[in-house]
């Protein structure tokens, strides 16, 4: 089944067969009072509240259609062994790693695995069936096995939602780009950290260098057209 999604800088043509919505980084610690963004005075909860939203209707449309859903989740393992050491950038910009580097007492609060800060939101949890991509930096394809999982499920169209538009999402769609899929960013299902121009800045990369931009009710209306 093809389905035409309105989009930027135009529509595109996806096999419904070959599609799946990528969640990026729907966790507690992004979301919720309690968490890194919290901590660090970055997190708007009307703002993120409206991206759950959205998200979850994205998700139970693509759910009833049959579209593979995939969730990605940024964490790390209690010892950081997979976190990088001194020689990796990782170390030194991941804003989890240098404040509890930086903040001894605050040492295994952010982005571990097993923890309440690292799990997906309640509102998205994961269903029987769906795929979480657990995974140690930005992208979702650095050193996990989702390149493999998508073209096993001969994947080649990817919807993209989640937090934050500028970091995780971005580096994620471009590597998907690089990759040879076929993204799609949902605008208004993503959330952006830092200045509010970031998050135009990171639209205007997809639409113009790499990939389709739509949004939530264009999305969802075009897998259910009027009959």
């Amino acid at each position: 089944m093809e389905v035409v999604i309105p989009a930027k800088p135009e529509r595109i043509k996806l096999d419904i067969n070959r599609t799946a919505v990528i969640v990026v980084d729907m966790q507690n610690t992004f979301c919720k009072k309690g968490g890194i963004f919290d901590y660090l005075g970055a997190l708007d909860e009307t703002k993120v509240k409206h991206v759950i939203d959205r998200d979850k209707k994205v998700i139970e449309a693509c759910r009833r259609k049959g579209i593979k859903v995939v969730y990605l989740r940024m964490g790390y393992r209690p010892d950081l062994s997979d976190a990088g050491g001194i020689e990796s950038p990782n170390y030194w910009k991941e804003k989890g790693l240098v404040l509890m580097r930086e903040n001894p007492e605050l040492k295994g609060r952010f982005l571990i695995n097993g923890t309440w800060d690292w799990e997906i939101i309640d509102e998205l949890k994961p269903q029987q069936g769906d795929t979480v991509i657990n995974k140690s930096r930005y992208s979702g394809f650095v050193n996990t096995g989702l390149d493999e999982i998508l073209k096993t499920q001969n994947i080649k169209y990817l919807i993209f939602l989640g937090l934050v538009t500028n970091v995780c999402v971005e580096s994620t769609l471009r590597d998907a780009y690089f990759h040879e899929y076929f993204p799609v960013l949902v605008s208004d299902g993503c959330g952006n950290f830092g200045p509010e121009f970031t998050q135009q800045a990171t639209i205007w990369n997809v639409t113009e260098v790499f990939g389709w931009v739509t949004t939530s009710r264009d999305f969802i209306q075009a897998l259910n057209p009027p009959r």
